[in-house]
């Protein structure tokens, strides 16, 4: 930095050297002629003198130096106007000097600048080019390992279809050893039955008249054994034997059940129990709630489902904090139960089984769970789905519908645990609910759609006012609820072609969630929803009206609604992990 300071100094002298010897060359004459100006004044000074000493001089003379003198002065006033204007330019001159110095110096503390910025570019140049070099040399060592991983990754892929191959092998096997066995164990009981059968054909009672019935009006022979009839011919007599069925009936008919209930199930991963004919759903008149009997937290977050069994007996909840609890419904109060665990996310929605043994929920982890009510793990998770499991739902005995956020519809068959149908639907679904032969679905785009469930074709279209949040269909299958985001719920009636509707709105009631669920009563006369404000709010379905609003027990907005089969109980949870017990008793 030193040596280039110099240098500057050194090339700045030398400049203003040259311009001294070129201003002095063009301003040499000029400095002649002034100095023979100086010689000329003085001379014509001393002159003056002269005369004034020698006033006799010649007159002549005087006047002739007179006018040289009056020449000299006016040349003398010509030159200094002329030094003037020189000394002026040069003035000018030596302000434009400074200015290109001063130009010059800040020139050259720019070029300064410039070099330095430039020292540092290159620096930081280099610094890039190294830094491009590592990552370049990582990029291929990334790109290396890719090409191991993904050659790793196609040998993985082929050694898990070999194993799922020696899975499916193995299942085959294990299928056919228990086939072999369940066939042993059918004929070993076939082979039990039939010697019981042969035990109970062997065994005798005789019956007398005395133990008969007094009273009965039949017309059959007397029974009294040594009691003689005719009949136009020879005396007969006789003895009456029955065959003793008292000892070995309900064996036998414990076995036939058994036999033919085993047949019935074959090889399912449904229990005896699962395998029962669904009860008859019955109709208790409902009875409109007016008080709430007990509040509870009955979780550790928000509280999304809720769900009473056919037997009133029990009551499910699900929430975000992933857990089912069950509460025994007793005298008024809910006590609890039990936990199901299993899910990984969220609980979206719950569904009990018809015969009250199983329970199925929806969840946020892309899946749906199947627990039995003893057992706190999942007995099936049914995965398949791309993105959250909004509703789940029995649709027979071993078949499941669900329906999810992407968009499809799924029929699952329980005994193999398999996805047996998928349907695509051009919009979010949001609730389904099942019937006869049909699903009907629930979705965002404002629209109710009925599926033929053998035809996996959509049959018919409602369009209503916003988005579905929720479906309810009644007890007996004839009228269809949905609560949509335009604050309105809307009765289908499913007899007709018109599928005539009914809208019921309320001051004060709004739909909190895309999610939120309203109810039907067992009997079909009342409507129940949870509002945003914190009430329940009931509707008369026969005049339209509201019938009540209960509030003041809730905090915050109300996901869900349930109304017991009984129609005695009515539960309604919330956002904040409160459940509501109402009833009117």
């Amino acid at each position: 930095m030193a040596a280039v300071t110099e240098t500057w100094r050194r090339h700045i002298v030398g400049q203003l050297k040259h311009r001294d010897l070129n201003q002095h060359h063009r301003f040499q004459d000029l400095i002649r002629f002034y100095t023979r100006l100086l010689e000329k004044t003085s001379l014509t000074k001393g002159i003056l003198s002269c005369s004034v000493r020698r006033p006799s001089s010649d007159r002549s003379s005087v006047s002739s130096l007179l006018h040289q003198n009056n020449d000299l002065k006016k040349t003398t006033g010509e030159l200094a106007y002329q030094v003037l204007e020189l000394q002026q330019q040069i003035k000018i001159k030596e302000c434009v000097l400074e200015e290109q110095r001063a130009r010059r110096v800040e020139d050259g503390s720019r070029l300064e600048g410039a070099l330095g910025a430039r020292r540092v570019l290159q620096r930081r140049v280099e610094t890039v080019q190294e830094e491009n070099g590592a990552l370049k040399r990582k990029y291929d060592e990334l790109l290396e390992l890719q090409r191991r991983e993904e050659t790793k990754l196609r040998e993985e892929t082929v050694r898990g279809e070999h194993l799922l191959e020696d899975l499916i092998h193995l299942k085959t096997q294990a299928a056919a050893h228990m086939n072999s066995r369940n066939q042993r164990r059918s004929r070993a009981r076939e082979a039990n039955l039939l010697k019981e059968l042969q035990t109970a054909a062997r065994s005798k009672v005789t019956v007398d008249s005395c133990s008969s019935a007094p009273t009965s009006r039949s017309a059959s022979p007397k029974s009294d054994p040594q009691q003689a009839w005719t009949d136009g011919g020879p005396v007969r007599r006789f003895r009456f034997r029955f065959r003793s069925l008292s000892a070995s009936s309900p064996r036998i008919l414990s076995s036939f059940r058994d036999l033919f209930d085993r047949k019935r199930r074959g090889h399912s991963v449904c229990s005896l129990e699962e395998d029962l004919v669904f009860p008859v759903r019955f109709s208790s008149s409902a009875r409109v709630p007016v008080r709430a009997l007990q509040v509870l937290e009955a979780h550790e977050q928000g509280i999304n489902a809720v769900r009473f069994s056919s037997s009133c007996q029990l009551l499910a909840t699900g929430g975000t904090d992933r857990e089912i609890k069950l509460w025994e419904v007793r005298s008024g109060s809910l006590t609890h139960r039990s936990t199901l665990d299993g899910s990984t996310e969220g609980i979206t929605c719950i569904e009990f089984d018809p015969a009250g043994f199983r329970i199925l929920a929806a969840s946020y982890d892309k899946s749906a769970l199947l627990w039995r009510l003893d057992d706190s793990v999942p007995k099936l998770t049914l995965t398949g789905h791309s993105r959250k499991v909004t509703a789940a739902r029995f649709s027979g005995l071993h078949q499941v519908v669900t329906g999810s956020a992407d968009r499809t519809i799924r029929l699952w068959d329980l005994q193999r645990a398999a996805c047996v149908k998928v349907v695509e639907v051009s919009s979010y679904c949001s609730d389904l609910v099942c019937c006869e032969n049909s699903v009907i679905s629930g979705h965002f785009d404002s629209k109710i759609r009925v599926w033929d469930s053998r035809t996996e074709r959509c049959v018919q279209e409602l369009l209503v006012q916003g988005k579905v949040t929720s479906l309810d269909i009644s007890s007996d299958q004839r009228q269809l609820l949905s609560c949509c985001r335009d604050d309105c719920l809307q009765l289908v009636d499913l007899r007709g072609r018109s599928n005539e509707r009914v809208c019921f709105r309320a001051d004060g009631f709004k739909c909190g969630s895309d999610s939120s669920k309203a109810v039907i009563s067992p009997d079909g006369c009342f409507l129940a929803a949870g509002s945003a404000d914190g009430a329940v709010y009931i509707w008369n379905v026969s005049t339209g009206n509201l019938e009540t609003r209960l509030p003041d027990r809730h905090s915050s907005s109300i996901s869900a609604v349930a109304w017991s089969m009984s129609g005695e109980y009515v539960v309604s949870v919330d956002k904040s992990r409160r459940a509501v017990l109402w009833s009117d008793i």
